[in-house]
């Protein structure tokens, strides 16, 4: 069994967001969790089932998200590229690495056959320059349709131009990684964004962890994360770096959030006093929840 963790460009229009999250398999109680941020004006669901079952699942759920969500008329704090913005495979045991790997391939062919191009990144990328998303976010969509209308930036599936109203959508297969927002006590978006320079690994922060900072509603401020081995790096280490970070500007992190599911490990030697909102360990740990689908 594989996971996928489909990245919608919607988190505010609630009906919208329950339609694309049927055709990703609410219908069929294969969908695990939705997370909506209105802020982000984002929705993450995650997926579950076998490999070929998953691409026609994620084939469907695509054409859905093609369908409702117009990019010409999206705003959020998220950088994004397209209506799916992201869609990876997730292998929960190494030995089925390889099965990921082909079924995200197929899910890219069936996605760029909606008229949307298709960016391959991660371990699936083309070249090294293309291995982050943040290379193809660059500029949000807006530049993304200068840098394919060049040239410089080619699709490694369908047409060589965005959709003109899903945008392009980016496909891999991973393993399981931790998709983790901080909110600091500061309304000062300046200091979110000191941090993330601060924690992330290409800022000479921790190994695997991509942070970017945001100004959300209301003056309050986030450092939003991928810990991509949260084994490795657990959340608590997470929070412990934010805290000496941006306790240098007299901030600190006053509430977390797990977005999606993450691995048991990830919540090794959490603290207490940073909060989890809407966090349940049966619903939000990928082993317990799984073992309870089973059972």
């Amino acid at each position: 069994m594989l996971l996928a963790v489909p990245n919608v460009s919607e988190g505010r229009d609630l009906e919208r967001v329950a339609r694309i999250g049927s055709a990703f398999g609410g219908e069929r109680e294969l969908l695990l969790d939705t997370h909506s941020d209105p802020d982000h004006n984002r929705s993450v669901f995650t997926s579950a089932a076998e490999p070929a079952e998953l691409v026609e699942l994620l084939a469907g759920g695509a054409a859905a998200v093609v369908d409702e969500i117009d990019m010409r008329h999206h705003l959020g704090v998220h950088p994004c590229i397209g209506s799916l913005d992201v869609c990876p495979l997730v292998w929960l045991d190494p030995a089925d690495r390889e099965s990921a790997a082909a079924a995200a391939l197929e899910t890219a062919e069936r996605i760029a056959a909606l008229g949307v191009p298709v960016f391959l990144y991660g371990d699936l990328a083309s070249g090294p320059g293309r291995r982050e998303r943040s290379f193809f976010r660059r500029g949000g969509l807006t530049e993304l349709l200068m840098r394919m209308g060049t040239g410089e930036l080619a699709p490694d599936r369908g047409p060589a131009a965005p959709h003109p109203t899903a945008g392009a959508a980016l496909v891999t297969a991973r393993a399981p990684l931790a998709a983790f927002n901080v909110e600091l006590d500061s309304s000062d978006a300046n200091v979110a964004r000191s941090v993330a320079a601060q924690l992330r690994e290409g800022g000479g922060g921790l190994a695997g962890v991509r942070a970017i900072g945001l100004a959300l509603a209301d003056g309050r401020t986030q450092v939003s994360t991928n810990v991509e081995d949260p084994a490795a790096v657990p959340l608590g280490r997470v929070v412990s770096e934010v805290r000496r970070l941006a306790g240098r500007h007299g901030a600190a992190p006053r509430t977390a959030e797990i977005v999606g599911l993450v691995p048991e490990a990830a919540l090794d030697g959490y603290p207490g006093d940073v909060p989890l909102v809407g966090f349940d360990s049966d619903r939000h740990v990928i082993e317990r929840r799984l073992e309870a689908r089973r059972g």
